[in-house]
C-alpha cells in the first residue's frame, strides 16, 4: 500500500425512522459533501483501489457518492467498521495492506479520528499538524497519508468538507 485514507462518513440524519442508528442516513448537506468530496479527492489523484466500508447506511451511501468519482474499486463491508474503536480499525487496514496500492477506509467517529491521529504521532507530524487534527474530525473529512517502504504514515493531506467551498 502507497496511500491510505481515513474518511468520516458525511452529514447524517439525526434519528432514523428505524430508531436504530445504523440505520440514519446522510443529510441533504452530507450527500453535497460526500459527492464534492469524491471530486476533490480524484482531482487530487486519489484513486482508491480498494475500499472498507462500515455497513451503516451513512457510510454506504457516503460511499456511494465518493465512487462516483473513483470508477471501479473493490469494496469490502466488514461489521467491526461499524463504531470499531481505533485498534480495530488498525487491524482491518493492516490485514488488507498488501491488496492494495490505495485503499480507503470509510467509517465512524471517534474510531477513525483517532488512528488518524495515532498514525501522525507515529510519523512524528508537527505540533501545528496534529493540533489541527486533534481538533476534531468533522462529518466528510478525510487525512490522506503516503505510506513508504517500511510501512510508516506520514500526512499527505487532510481535507473537510468546507475546505472545498472555494473548488
Amino acid at each position: 500500500m502507497q496511500r491510505l485514507i481515513l474518511m468520516r462518513h458525511a452529514e447524517a440524519e439525526r434519528a432514523a425512522g428505524s430508531g436504530r442508528d445504523r440505520d440514519r442516513a446522510l443529510a441533504a448537506r452530507g450527500r453535497v459533501d460526500a459527492a464534492a468530496m469524491g471530486r476533490a479527492l480524484a482531482a487530487r489523484g486519489m484513486r482508491p483501489d480498494l475500499a472498507l466500508v462500515s455497513p451503516a447506511l451513512r457510510t454506504r451511501q457516503t460511499w456511494d457518492l465518493l465512487h462516483d468519482a473513483f470508477g471501479d474499486v473493490d469494496i469490502r463491508d466488514n461489521e467491526p467498521l461499524y463504531n470499531g474503536g481505533a485498534d480495530t480499525l488498525r487491524r482491518l487496514v493492516e490485514g488488507v495492506e498488501d491488496e492494495a496500492g490505495c485503499l480507503i477506509v470509510v467509517a465512524h467517529n471517534p474510531g477513525i479520528h483517532l488512528l488518524a491521529v495515532e498514525y501522525l504521532i507515529e510519523g512524528a507530524a508537527s505540533p501545528s499538524v496534529l493540533d489541527r487534527i486533534s481538533g476534531g474530525f468533522p462529518p466528510g473529512a478525510a487525512a490522506i497519508f503516503s505510506v513508504d517502504a517500511a510501512g510508516r504514515r506520514m500526512l499527505e493531506g487532510y481535507l473537510q468538507p468546507r475546505d472545498l467551498i472555494a473548488e
